[in-house]
């Protein structure tokens, strides 16, 4: 088989996919559409922002689809009717099987994480905040239950105390542009083989929402550690903080450290050692160097020290 005789569609949304739709569409394949989000109206301006994957496909000239419902009549007889012979998925919505089942060759998924381990929406984030060493890629091809699919291929990476949700991000989006090169390459040649999943943990990825940012002080201070890290740059780990006047206010945390002095102090406990800001936390302290208050730009500690006075972040 040739690569011009390989019709695809590639179903994605954020910047995480574009990188994998690149590649295809610099080395020649025929994506026949894109599928992606609906645009939505977003900021005080209530501009329609469109996603990532659809700025890159309008501008590649690729046709794009952008379905409410993915089980709606219309979507699936346009689906149908491209007659692909594989469907690509990175960073999407769950599909029903009457879309994932449609070209002869199947659906297979780009998935951010070491499967078993960390089906869901947020496998990224929530190996970090886990306090994982490691993580990765797994292609794999769709079947009923989530993420179990029978897999194509696994690439690992290191994670560095230094990485955080963003730096691996990257990392991933890279390396996963290769991924799925590989498969499609292995398809046209004949050679392509899958292994089913390995029996191991099966540690879940929920999508996250506000209040699972929320920093426990009472949590010991690697945990904490971890957990901004995870959550950083975005949708980033916060609390609320009183300060010396008893004024309330919430903090966006994006960056820690655990080289911290002896300190002592009740979970939540803010200590102030010259230009420096840190938390007694359930065993130990952190030291705080990055945050946002509620309206305020990103500042470093030292910069926010200049303008506030605080005194403790509220645990309940």
């Amino acid at each position: 088989m040739d690569k011009k005789d390989l019709k695809i569609v590639f179903f994605g949304t954020p910047e995480f996919a574009v990188k994998s739709l690149d590649a295809l569409v610099s080395n020649g394949y025929d994506v026949k559409a894109v599928v992606t989000m609906p645009d939505k109206m977003a900021g005080r301006g209530h501009k329609m922002i469109q996603s990532d994957v659809k700025k890159y496909a309008v501008e590649a000239g690729l046709p794009v689809l952008q379905p409410e419902k993915l089980k709606s009549p219309e979507f699936v007889e346009a689906l149908q009717a491209i007659n692909a012979d594989l469907f690509i998925v990175i960073a999407f919505r769950m599909l029903p099987e009457v879309v994932w089942a449609m070209p002869r060759l199947g659906t297979f998924n780009l998935h951010g994480s070491l499967l078993p381990k960390y089906r869901g929406a947020a496998p990224i984030n929530r190996a970090i905040m886990n306090g994982e060493k490691e993580t990765g890629i797994t292609t794999f091809f769709l079947k009923h239950e989530i993420d179990t699919g029978d897999m194509i291929e696994q690439r690992r990476i290191e994670i560095l105390p230094e990485d955080n949700a963003g730096t691996i991000h990257d990392r991933l989006m890279e390396i996963g542009a290769d991924c799925v090169l590989h498969p499609v390459e292995s398809i046209i040649d004949g050679t392509l083989s899958t292994t089913p999943q390995p029996d191991g943990e099966f540690i879940p990825a929920p999508k996250i929402f506000k209040e699972d940012c929320r920093i426990d002080w009472r949590k010991d201070a690697e945990s904490i550690f971890n957990h901004v890290r995870g959550l950083s740059p975005y949708p980033a780990g916060w609390s609320s903080m009183t300060d010396m006047n008893g004024k309330i206010f919430d903090v966006k945390i994006f960056e820690t450290s655990l080289a911290t002095p002896e300190l002592s102090g009740t979970p939540g406990e803010i200590k102030v050692i010259g230009k420096k800001l840190y938390a007694i936390t359930g065993k130990g302290a952190i030291e705080i160097l990055s945050l946002q208050p509620s309206g305020k730009k990103r500042m470093d500690a030292s910069a926010f020290l200049l303008g506030y006075h605080p005194d403790r972040f509220i645990i309940d």
